[in-house]
Order: C-alpha cells, then structure tokens, then sequence
C-alpha cells in the first residue's frame, strides 16, 4: 500500500464530504471538520489551513488533585466540555493546556479513565467497520502524509480505535466535530508526543 496522497474517482465527494459524517482524529471514533461550530464534513478532508485558534479564551489552568491520585508517569486530563487537554508532567515541573477537537454527540463521547499504550509519529489511518459502512466510498487505507487524518503523532489508547492525534485541517479545533477522538493541532500534538510515554494516565471528562 502507498504511504502518499491518496487519489481517487471518489476523492472529489470523499473530500467534499457529507456534512453528516461522523474525530482524530472513528465510529467508534474520529475526527470531522466543519464551517460553522456545530457542522463538519469528513474527519480526514485533507486542507491544509493558517492556524486558526478558537474558543481559548474559555480556558482556564486547573490542578491535577481532584483529577488523579498521583501523577506517576504524567497525566492527561480531556476536558470536553472546555474542549481543552490538560498535561502534567511527573514531577509537576511542566503543564500544557492544549484547544481540542471533541466528539460531535454525547453518543460518540467516552468518558474515563485509561492510558496511552501506543505512541505513533507518521501514523496510518484506516476505517473502522462501522464508519465503511456508513462511508463505502472512504479509501480503505491513508498512509502517512498530508492526506492523513491522524495528523502527524497519534497517541493511541486502551479503548480500541480511540486515539488523541493531530490533524492537518486546523479549522477542526476548538469543535464538536469528532467520532471520538480527541484532535489538536499538529504543533501541539508534536509536543505533547516528545512529554508523554507508554503508561501515561488518561481521564476524559
């Protein structure tokens, strides 16, 4: 298979997108992007675009006590509500606080605790059963690259097809607009890849 741009007689339409498809960055999870808050198309409509950041100034610092008992190997708090990601580092020296894509509907959303098992740089993007489907016209398989919807890092979790990856089309962020993964720009993903390994403690809220 081809780890470059993918292209196909259903690219046009695949890209284009329904504005009903639905994170992550999956049906089980994903990601969509959209026009306006609350709309999207595909999760992986490969447009490259200026950073646009939005909704950061509903961010606010939090601490990590109320969230976890200790912070033995780094922790990840997801904050859906805030669309917001929260790093600390073991030793509490560094905290991120990073704008996030989030699922689209409270049925894609899972909420809990569970842990990065996998970490991938240059990631690959297949669908899930559920997601061809609803999308038979979706390639079966994107390589590394930026046709990618995994972004440039994906953070894979205990939670079979969820992950916290990057993307390429920045509009994502700061949206409802994912299947169930949890986007942030690729920059941001990059970073928060080199802070966290296998064993770091997730909670989504």
């Amino acid at each position: 298979m081809t780890s470059g741009p993918f292209v196909t007689p259903n690219r046009r339409r695949f890209l284009a997108g329904s504005a009903a498809a639905a994170l992550g960055g999956l049906a089980a999870p994903a990601l969509a992007q959209g026009t306006t808050e609350d709309t999207f198309a595909p999760e992986f409509e490969p447009e490259i675009n200026p950073v646009v950041r939005r909704n950061i100034s509903s961010f606010r610092s939090l601490r990590w006590e109320p969230y976890f008992g200790s912070l033995n190997g780094g922790a990840i708090l997801v904050d859906t509500a805030s669309r917001a990601l929260h790093f600390w580092s073991e030793d509490e020296a560094i905290y991120k606080l990073y704008p996030t894509s989030v699922p689209l509907s409270e049925e894609l959303t899972r909420r809990g605790r569970t842990q990065i098992v996998r970490k991938i740089e240059g990631p690959e993007w297949r669908p899930t059963p559920s997601m061809k489907e609803r999308n038979p016209e979706w390639p079966d398989y994107v390589g590394p690259g930026p046709d990618n919807p995994l972004g440039t890092h994906a953070l894979y979790l205990s939670w079979t097809y969820y992950r916290i990856h990057g993307t390429h089309d920045t509009r994502k962020i700061g949206r409802r607009s994912s299947n169930g993964c949890i986007g942030l720009y690729n920059e941001h993903i990059a970073e928060l890849f080199s802070l966290t390994k296998v064993g770091t403690q997730v909670l989504l809220i």
